[in-house]
């Protein structure tokens, strides 16, 4: 029955003792209960046996006297056996869970007396010492000065203490480190013992509660996190799962030194953690649909410091219906939903308009709103018909007035929208898939309400057949194609940059100072009893989130003609469309062939092989029908290669410098070559001759693009130009006319060039590693990013055009969101890539060394390697259906690849 809960807030239990209390001694009533006598901090608390009898606590600064009777007292007959008692006389006394019921607190007012009896009376003394140095703790006037004599006293004992070795799992195990610590849990700390060994980690509580000890096998750990908790970077958690809610132990330390060392072992034993949980990486798995909105908001809420153990910084969640009076709920209506774009104090405009009269008047610091959107209030207020106990202990032993109670989600909503300090969000649970919490299963006495009426179950909407169904459709609802389009917003306001200034000014999403990160130092605050105070007001009150992106957040990616719905284990599933197979359009079926190739990538087969140039391979462009192949290369030739007779059936040379890329214009007419004598050669197929030339640059021609009668030509003059081309008529030998439409002026050499489907973005790679996006339309830079150290050596839109894939000299493969300009991914390849295709989450890249590498983009790794170059591969061409491949290497050689399924 006994739990830390019983404690106050900031409290610490030391120790137990097995004990009679006896009441009334020596007269005729006298009543003996057995049962153990705990020593705390600020109380002591006396669990009986007996679990009728109510569990009672005698606050330490209500007491009056605490002593062992003396000797002489011990040997009056009259007063018979007190040897090992304790004597305690106070004014005040709570009677706690009476027939074991959780209720609010009794509380016995006026002077009473308490005996304890010892079984072991030879600790009599070190007790009655301990209890004396509480006792005056308790009296000193000021919080801070309290809080650093409990403070001094628990050092002391961790002090004299040490992690018992005796239980350790085996004893062939290594001490990596220990140090002192406490386990939070929440509303409580619990002090100890942290042990790692190179197999386990171990915390031994001081007290030898809940148990002697914690132990969590390295192997098992999936995340670890930093936390910050008290405003002080000493938190760590350790989860042994991937999306659970709840962690499996979370530490808080006495310093950062330890905090840090902790985290570096662990980090250490699982390999890559620290690289594969950042918010972005998680992003792009929510953009592209492998993460449901739900697990999305689960990951950024741990990422932000966010923890189930840390009420004051509990997962936040958004309100997402605002429809609580129909009978029918209909996700098809954009005003069934919540405006996301928008804090919840913004959503009621005449509220609104109020707060930010108010606000202008203000004194700096200004702030919108006097209460927060997430505190340990507020999480009570929805938990408290599964989590009393935690209730009780916030709001000293009782419950809030039955009114102010969480009793109906059309009457919170309402207050929320209407109340002038109601301003909070939801918490996961209202998302998951256990409705304990809103059932009153415990049979709990929550209080009349003004009516008469008892608080009971909460009062779910009308669209709702019961609690289960209600958190059904609020996962449908959190899962649905208007929040997957606008959860983005909301994410901007509570996680992004629309947290902290001008922007939080002007989404009207300013909070007090105090809560945010940084908002103060309590290091700096030298007197303990404001800093006590401080941190007080802090916790209670709620924190904002770490800010975990600065710049717009881009928007999620929505699968055509499907939807996508949630499955109870919080998974992304795609509902099949209902497009009936004779509907569906050619387009369809070569996006489903598309599908299906990218799905069998890694069966990738060498067809045939040949050596048909002289140097290093650039550029490989291919006809409509497939029968002949161009290539360029170093040795400065242009060759054409034909499928059927395998043989070479044109070379053409167009100057003694070597050609960088090459393309073929519709029609199959004409073959176009760029080069690094920094001319663009227009070559007739039909005629067998140099047709043009346009001297276009400064220096080399590194990469062109062709596209609706446009060039676009990148060099090194670090410059890319965009012509309109009008061509010539072959017949009579009319020239193509060239007018230069835009230049876009880059710092340094531009190496290669991509643009998106709809042709109106262009991304171009640096040799100093920049990518830039640039809008064509109107010739200017939309985005310019430092992705690489050294040469890009490639740059390719997705297919939906929201993603862009850089690969460099630098080992590495970026993935940029075209839309924001973030960067939100990062995966490190052994070897610079040196050419790539990609569907949106798998590439196919030509390395360095001459493999073929198939790369799973989400998991960040390798899934195949195929053999292929004798030096690395410099240029890959592949089918529209993505079925077919041809590949250009350092060792002069084309190579076909089929898929075979």
């Amino acid at each position: 029955r006994f739990s830390l809960l019983l404690l106050n807030l900031e409290e610490y239990y030391f120790e137990q003792h097995t004990a009679n209390h006896i009441i009334s001694k020596g007269c005729r009533d006298e009543r003996k209960f057995r049962g153990s006598l705990k020593i705390c901090s600020k109380s002591i608390i006396f669990e009986p046996d007996d679990n009728i009898q109510p569990i009672i606590k005698i606050p330490l600064r209500d007491c009056i006297s605490i002593k062992a009777p003396e000797d002489n007292e011990a040997n009056n007959p009259f007063t018979r056996d007190t040897s090992g008692g304790i004597l305690v006389l106070c004014n005040q006394v709570f009677l706690i869970k009476e027939r074991n019921i959780i209720a609010s607190y009794k509380t016995v007012r006026g002077r009473t007396e308490h005996l304890f009896q010892l079984d072991v009376s030879g600790k009599l003394g070190d007790v009655v010492q301990t209890l004396h140095q509480l006792y005056r703790a308790s009296c000193l006037d000021k919080m801070g000065d309290q809080a650093a004599m409990i403070t001094a006293i628990l050092q002391s004992r961790l002090a004299r203490t040490s992690f018992d070795k005796n239980r350790f799992q085996s004893i062939s195990e290594t001490l990596h480190m220990e140090c002192k610590a406490e386990m939070v849990t929440p509303l409580v700390t619990n002090p100890g013992h942290v042990c790692v060994t190179d197999a386990n980690l171990y915390f031994q509580p001081l007290n030898g509660y809940p148990k002697p000890v914690v132990q969590i096998t390295l192997q098992n750990v999936r995340r670890i996190y930093k936390r910050r908790h008290g405003l002080m970077p000493l938190g760590l958690e350790v989860f042994c799962t991937e999306d659970d809610l709840c962690s499996d132990i979370y530490l808080k330390f006495y310093s950062c030194q330890d905090r840090d060392e902790l985290y570096f072992l662990i980090a250490t034993y699982i390999e890559n953690h620290i690289t594969e949980h950042t918010a972005e990486s998680y992003m792009l798995q929510w953009q592209r649909g492998h993460l449901s909105n739900y697990q999305y908001l689960l990951h950024l809420n741990n990422l932000a410091d966010r923890s189930c153990n840390d009420l004051s910084q509990y997962p936040v969640f958004p309100w997402i219906i605002a429809d609580y009076s129909s009978s029918v709920l209909d996700l098809t209506k954009p005003e069934t939903f919540r405006d996301l774009s928008k804090p919840v104090g913004a959503l009621n405009k005449e509220r609104l308009d109020r707060l930010l009269t108010r606000y202008q008047e203000m004194p700096e610091p200004k702030f919108m709103y006097g209460s927060h959107y997430s505190s340990p209030g507020y999480v009570l207020f929805y938990l408290v018909r599964v989590a009393p106990e935690y209730m009780l202990c916030l709001q000293n032993g009782k419950f809030d007035h039955a009114d102010r109670m969480f009793n109906s989600l059309a009457e919170t909503w309402k207050n929320c929208l209407d109340g002038a300090t109601d301003f909070k969000e939801l918490i996961p649970e209202f998302y998951e898939n256990d409705s304990s919490f809103l059932v009153n299963s415990l049979k709990l006495d929550l209080g009349e309400r003004q009516g008469g009426k008892m608080v009971e179950d909460v009062e779910l909407p009308p669209w709702a057949s019961g609690p289960d169904d209600f958190l059904q459709k609020s996962q449908e609802a959190l899962e649905s194609q208007y929040v997957s389009e606008h959860l983005h917003e909301w994410i901007d306001i509570i996680f992004g940059y629309k947290q902290k200034g001008s922007e939080a000014v002007a989404a009207h999403n300013v909070f007090h100072p105090l809560t945010y990160e940084g908002g103060v130092d309590l290091n700096s605050i030298m007197d303990p009893n404001e800093k006590v105070a401080l941190l007080t007001q802090i916790l209670e009150f709620g924190q904002t989130p770490k800010q975990l992106f600065t710049i717009p957040h881009p928007r999620r990616i929505m699968p055509k003609l499907k939807s996508l719905s949630r499955t109870s284990s919080h998974s992304v599933s795609l509902a099949e469309s209902t497009v009936s197979p004779n509907e569906e359009s050619f387009e369809d079926l070569t996006e489903e062939s598309i599908t299906l190739a990218w799905n069998n990538i890694s069966k990738l087969k060498l067809d045939e092989q040949y050596k048909i140039h002289k140097e290093a391979i650039t550029g490989i462009a291919v006809t409509c029908n497939g029968s002949s192949v161009f290539t360029t290369s170093q040795d400065s030739t242009l060759k054409m290669f034909s499928r059927e007779s395998k043989t070479i059936q044109r070379s053409v040379s167009f100057s003694n410098m070597a050609l960088s890329s090459c393309l073929i214009l519709p029609g199959d007419t004409t073959v176009i070559s760029s080069s690094w004598d920094n001319h663009i050669y227009f070559y007739s197929i039909a005629f067998g001759r140099q047709q043009d030339v346009l001297m276009g640059h400064d220096d080399a021609v590194s990469k062109i693009c062709w596209r609706d009668e446009r060039l676009y030509s990148a060099s090194w003059d670090s410059t890319v130009k965009v012509w309109r081309c009008v061509p010539g008529e072959t017949s009579s030998n009319k020239k193509h006319h060239f007018e230069l439409l835009a230049e876009l002026e880059h710092d340094v050499s531009v190496n290669t060039i991509d643009l998106n489907a709809a042709n109106t973005l262009l991304a171009s790679g640096t040799r100093e590693g920049t990518i830039s996006v640039w809008d064509v339309t109107t010739a200017t830079v939309l985005h310019q990013l430092p992705c690489h150290s050294g040469t890009v050596f490639d740059a390719a839109f997705s297919p939906d055009s929201r993603h862009l894939l850089s690969a460099g000299e630098d080992c590495s493969f970026k993935v940029t969101d075209v839309q924001t300009g973030m960067l939100i991914s990062s995966v490190t390849t052994e070897e610079p890539q040196r050419c790539f295709r990609w569907d949106g989450n798998t590439i196919l890249s030509g390395s360095q060394s001459g493999e073929l590498l198939i790369w799973d983009l989400l998991g960040r790794k390798v899934i195949e390697r195929i053999k292929g170059h004798t030096g690395a591969v410099m240029s890959m061409w592949m089918n529209e259906q993505c079925n077919s491949v041809i590949t250009g290497g350092e060792d002069k050689q084309i190579m076909f690849w089929k898929l075979q399924y």
